[in-house]
């Protein structure tokens, strides 16, 4: 492990159990997760949820915990949910390739981390196939983007 990863995954473990999933209103006015775009910068989560279906966007100039890079459609075959098993499996290895284009420098070689929001069973049965990757810190905020960054 990395040193340093323990906050990382922490926060990577909330994100991850959150989802993808849309279960009606949850009362913020943040971006949906169905809306968010390679290069938007967000605040963290205030409570970790079962499922997460609005994200709050700020500027990437302003202080912020998340930002997006990657968003990778699920490819395999088959049109059952695949499990959180599998797809942890694809958005871990998806996630990192991504990672190196986005920020420029190798995961391994960063001092930034990765999480995602995975579908969850209920939004695959509305279609939903992508995993939205994440850029997190471990601990101190980002005040600018980090693509290109090679941080």
């Amino acid at each position: 492990m990395r040193p340093g990863l323990l906050p990382a995954v922490l926060v990577a473990a909330a994100l991850l159990l959150a989802g993808c999933g849309w279960f009606g209103d949850d009362d913020t006015d943040g971006t949906s997760v169905f809306d968010v775009e390679p290069g938007m910068c967000f605040r963290s989560l205030e409570q970790v949820k079962a499922q997460v279906g609005d994200l709050d966007q700020v500027s990437c100039t302003d202080a912020h915990t998340l930002e997006a890079y990657a968003v990778v459609p699920y490819d395999k075959e088959g049109s059952t949910f695949p499990g959180e098993d599998d797809l942890t499996a694809f958005a871990d290895g998806h996630c990192a390739q991504e990672f190196r284009e986005y920020v420029g420098v190798d995961y391994l070689d960063s001092d930034l981390f990765f999480t995602y929001l995975l579908p969850s069973p209920r939004s695959w049965e509305d279609d939903d196939r992508d995993v939205l990757c994440v850029i997190t810190t471990a601990g101190e905020p980002l005040t600018a983007s980090v693509e290109g960054s090679e941080r």
